[in-house]
């Protein structure tokens, strides 16, 4: 049996700093200034709302907000909302507009196409809504280098087009891939290869 070693590369807790933005440099920054209390004295900049896909990273944004300020009011996934917490936003958008603790919230969908409360849907809208765009593929491919030089692994062109290429690419799973290619490096003492990330993507396959 092999032994694993006892020290493992941890992922990055999400923060501003290494959020991709790509196309949401926008929505990174006013995000930023949300958390940070540097927004204008406009209401509409207490009140920001993002939608997009999985793996898009509205969560990531909220989870570096909220470790940024914990005072802040934060809602994601917002369309799972029950009634009681529907009301408890609500009231947050309320105060918020009225000088309060600043609301952040996220979704899968624009304010109008949410299942919620009329008057919810309508409040979501009064601020700042961004729609988080898809990175591009070269954006992946530099964060995923980049997060691989963090770990102290070597991630050539070729090995980050070839996941690229074969798994999917939201940034949740390539980065969970990468930890879990660490820690075969790691086990193996093997620097990472093309021929070693084969083997960690078909045992996943079996398993899977």
């Amino acid at each position: 049996m092999r032994q694993l070693p006892l020290e493992i590369s941890q992922a990055a807790a999400p923060s501003f700093d290494n959020f991709v933005a790509g196309d949401n440099a926008e929505a990174l920054a006013r995000v930023r200034e949300l958390a940070e209390g540097r927004s204008s004295s406009s209401f509409r900049e207490a009140i920001i709302y993002l939608w997009g896909e999985p793996g898009s990273g509205r969560s990531h944004l909220l989870r570096a907000a909220t470790s940024a300020n914990a005072s802040l009011v934060v809602a994601d996934d917002v369309e799972a909302l029950d009634g009681e917490a529907q009301q408890r936003l609500f009231s947050a958008i309320n105060a918020a507009r009225d000088g309060g603790a600043g609301v952040l919230a996220a979704g899968s969908a624009p304010p109008a196409a949410l299942a919620l409360r009329e008057d919810l849907r309508t409040r979501l809208a009064w601020g700042l809504v961004y729609h988080l765009k898809p990175l591009a593929e070269s954006e992946k491919l530099r964060h995923l280098q980049a997060e691989a030089r963090r770990r102290g692994l070597a991630l050539s062109d070729e090995i980050a087009a070839y996941l690229l290429a074969r798994v999917p690419r939201d940034m949740a799973t390539l980065t969970a891939l990468l930890e879990a290619l660490d820690r075969e490096a790691l086990t193996r003492k093997r620097p990472l290869t093309l021929p070693l990330v084969r083997e960690v993507l078909e045992s996943s396959n079996e398993r899977g």
